[in-house]
């Protein structure tokens, strides 16, 4: 049943898998999540970042739910739930949506990259700096991947005395009123940070690569879960440092927020900020292609660079021939909220297929495998 076998050299350990999921939720929705959240929800939106957080630890469960009835990956279980045809196709959907996160967030960064720091830099330029170190660490393999990955998230949390620093300024009445908004506008809100979530997704892919991955489950809620925490101190920060009209009409709330601190011998804290999130960044561009590429040697039977080589010349040939801000608003039109109804809706249904085929086609057991 497991077409997704990997040799037992290539695998890391549990405790990694904490690391793989808090650094893809980590990315560059942190930088601006709370705009969006603010207009949907005023100071209520940390209510739409405990729902958001609730609802990634469900889908988590169910990832973990349909690898113990068909261990592998997302090929396998589609596979083994809909037949080789339409389960390929399915597969497909799934490298595009991981080929397009990728794509988003180098574009995205580059976009952050121009506003802040250098205008003039083409944008290819960048990226094609980011898509060389994508690609020597790719050669590593999943365990160099998996290496980056730790190592970005230890070395980033120094960042947090930005936030910190803001309560310098802070005016905690702005915080309040609360539970003044409808469940409707709530809603919206957990809609409006399901980009800052996307990430625990990449279990789909990597799930072969764990060793005895059924343990990993409490590391992957947990690091879920480190990441709604992190957005929820930020979002509190930036709603009492901020008035409500600011936090509407700022574009990155959390880099106009470092600007604000002062040191002897650094004039421009955000310039610091902005060229640390480029280490803070590479594992949220790194995990989502290796995805993509992974999955495309899964059903083509090819090596791995190969697509990889191919994605890479595709990125490059949007960044020169479309202005990064307009890609990126393109993308971010696919990815949220498409791609995430996509996931909603799909996986649950996976789960139910799979449940019904491993009971021999009947569905008055279905409660057994749940």
């Amino acid at each position: 049943m497991n077409q997704a076998g990997v040799n037992e050299k290539y695998k890391v350990s549990p405790f990694y898998v904490f690391f793989l999921i808090h650094s893809m939720q980590t990315g560059l929705g942190v930088l601006n999540f709370q705009r969006d959240l603010a207009k949907a929800t005023g100071r209520d939106g940390w209510i739409s970042l405990i729902l958001a957080g609730l609802m990634v630890q469900i889908f988590i469960w169910l990832i973990y739910k349909i690898f113990s009835i068909v261990p592998g990956d997302i090929i396998s279980a589609n596979n083994y739930a809909l037949g080789k045809w339409i389960g390929n196709f399915f597969s497909i959907l799934f490298i595009i949506y991981f080929f397009v996160l990728g794509m988003t967030i180098i574009i995205g960064y580059i976009n952050v990259v121009h506003i802040w720091m250098f205008e003039e830099v083409p944008s290819w330029a960048l990226a094609l700096v980011f898509l060389i170190l994508i690609y020597y660490i790719h050669t590593g393999g999943f365990r160099a991947v998996t290496g980056i990955t730790f190592l970005t998230v230890i070395v980033s949390y120094w960042l947090l005395i930005v936030p910190i620093y803001g309560f310098k300024y802070a005016d905690f009445t702005s915080f309040f009123p609360v539970f003044d908004h409808t469940l409707i506008e709530i809603m919206k809100g957990t809609r409006s940070v399901s980009l800052s979530m996307l990430g625990f997704e990449m279990i789909l892919m990597f799930y072969p690569f764990i060793k005895n991955a059924e343990t990993s489950k409490k590391y992957a809620h947990g690091g879920a879960l480190a990441t709604t925490l992190l957005l929820l101190f930020i979002y509190f920060v930036s709603t009492v440092f901020y008035s409500q009209k600011q936090l509407d009409l700022t574009l990155w709330p959390t880099l106009t927020l470092s600007s604000v601190i002062e040191l002897p011998f650094i004039q421009r804290f955000e310039y610091i900020m902005v060229s640390w999130w480029a280490i803070i960044i590479i594992p949220n561009m790194l995990i989502p292609l290796w995805a993509a590429s992974r999955g495309v040697k899964r059903l083509l039977n090819v090596q791995q660079k190969y697509p990889l080589w191919v994605m890479s010349i595709i990125i490059l040939l949007i960044c020169i021939l479309f202005f990064d801000v307009n890609a990126l608003y393109i993308l971010n039109k696919i990815i949220n909220p498409y791609s995430v109804c996509f996931i909603v809706l799909y996986l649950p249904f996976l789960l139910v297929l799979i449940s019904i085929k491993k009971n021999g086609g009947s569905v008055y057991n279905i409660a057994s495998f749940l």
